[in-house]
């Protein structure tokens, strides 16, 4: 794992630096938030990264941590019989665990 700095936000693309190691295709933690996203791109000390969340509120200084890992999806029997969204957070624990039917940024489960 790395620790790197939000440079810049532009949309749903995030641009950091500090993140020595980082991999194409690597999933990041983004802000304090701890939202979730996929490094696109790594040209000259600066990673780009594609974020899977809302990006309001996040700018600049804030801290990035890159997982070591892909994005990728376990195969299970239960994969069949729940419903997940795009990040694989099964939506039928969140909706049991809370009283919302919309899940916050950066939640996990």
């Amino acid at each position: 794992m790395a620790f790197g700095t939000i440079e810049k936000v532009s949309g749903p693309l995030v641009t950091a630096s500090g993140l020595s190691g980082a991999k194409i295709h690597e999933i990041c933690k983004v802000s304090d938030k701890g939202l979730i996203g996929e490094i696109i791109e790594i040209k000259k000390g600066l990673v780009s990264i594609q974020v899977y969340e809302e990006t309001a509120g996040i700018g600049p200084g804030e801290p990035v941590e890159t997982t070591g890992a892909p994005l990728s999806v376990e195969l299970a029997p239960g994969l069949l019989t729940q419903m997940f969204d795009g990040i694989q957070r099964p939506l039928d624990t969140f909706m049991s665990q809370t009283e919302s039917d919309f899940l916050e940024r950066g939640v996990t489960i």
